[in-house]
């Protein structure tokens, strides 16, 4: 019969900021309420947590004591394990599903980009407290797949695909002052690769800012949309790529840099500087007036980044 783990407790009447943060960390476990003062969580999935509450509240005077629980009958079981039905907040989370699809054509590519980001988050830190899924995460999962298939039907043009293509080295020679195609409005794999291009690849580099493959000026480079001649590779974006084709992916500062694009960019591991990045590109979107001038604040902000980064570098 499974087993839980339980805590039960009585917390000083006075000290309304441990009560706070008592309740959002007994939130954070997904512990289930089984009478006042009394939770549990399934032992499975009890990394130590309820240990620590128990030390913590009984260094602030209160009373605290885990102990195991096993149902006898599955009945009992049963009863239990209601008290971790996440039907309602699978329901909460398909509403905002739901609205989101519905507001596709009126957020864009890049804000329904973000939005859907934040419902994966959001999905995933719900499906971390889901100790019993069923039935509500099949859908909310089926219905979170549908919305990222007509974000890509509907912006076919947009991020590009990640291909199957291997990488190799390129002659530097060959790209120098050349004009340098991407999709206008750019954001932050492309203002960064832009930047990259700028800095250590071409110094000469023209941009041109299209609005699909179709218009790349005759002989120009074209990076980060499908079909181009650099963007993403397997499961490198366009700016990482730039750094393994010619060479620059030994520099540990451009890595960084490069850490911190993918993130943004695709997902995956997060990276303590991303949203600083992130926010400061947000705040150059919105002064300029152009994408030329887009590009200029980011290359300023990419310019510190990188200093900063090489500043940290162990001297020889």
């Amino acid at each position: 019969m499974e087993t839980f783990n339980t805590l039960v407790l009585s917390l000083p009447t006075r000290n309304s900021t441990l009560r706070m943060r008592l309740w959002r960390a007994l939130k954070e476990t997904g512990c289930g309420v089984l009478r006042d003062g009394v939770y549990v969580v399934p032992a499975a999935a009890d990394a130590g947590g309820l240990a620590k509450l128990e030390s913590e509240i009984r260094s602030h005077g209160g009373f605290a004591l885990t102990a195991a629980l096993t149902p006898r009958t599955t009945e009992q079981l049963a009863e239990i394990r209601k008290l971790f039905d996440r039907s309602a907040e699978h329901g909460e989370l398909a509403g905002r599903i739901a609205a989101t699809k519905a507001s596709l054509p009126r957020l864009g590519s890049r804000r329904g980009q973000t939005a859907i980001r934040r419902l994966e988050r959001a999905l995933e830190k719900l499906s971390r407290i889901d100790f019993f899924s069923g039935e509500a995460k099949t859908q909310v999962t089926a219905s979170l797949a549908a919305l990222k298939a007509s974000y890509r039907e509907m912006y076919a043009g947009g991020e590009p695909r990640f291909s199957k293509r291997g990488l190799r080295p390129v002659d530097a020679a060959r790209y120098q002052r050349r004009v340098w195609a991407t999709r206008k409005s750019p954001w932050v794999d492309r203002l960064a690769s832009a930047w990259l291009i700028k800095r250590f690849i071409d110094r000469e580099a023209k941009f041109a800012w299209i609005a699909r493959p179709s218009e790349c000026p005759k002989n120009a480079v074209g990076f980060d949309y499908d079909g181009a001649e650099f963007t993403h590779v397997k499961n490198r974006v366009t700016f990482e790529v730039l750094l393994a084709s010619f060479g620059l992916d030994q520099d540990p500062a451009l890595a960084a840099i490069g850490a911190a694009v993918h993130f943004l960019d695709a997902g995956g591991i997060p990276v303590p500087d991303a949203k600083g990045l992130e926010t400061v590109l947000k705040g150059a979107k919105e002064k300029a007036q152009s994408d030329d001038g887009l590009l200029a604040e980011a290359m300023r902000t990419l310019d510190l980044l990188y200093a900063a980064y090489r500043s940290d570098l162990p001297t020889e």
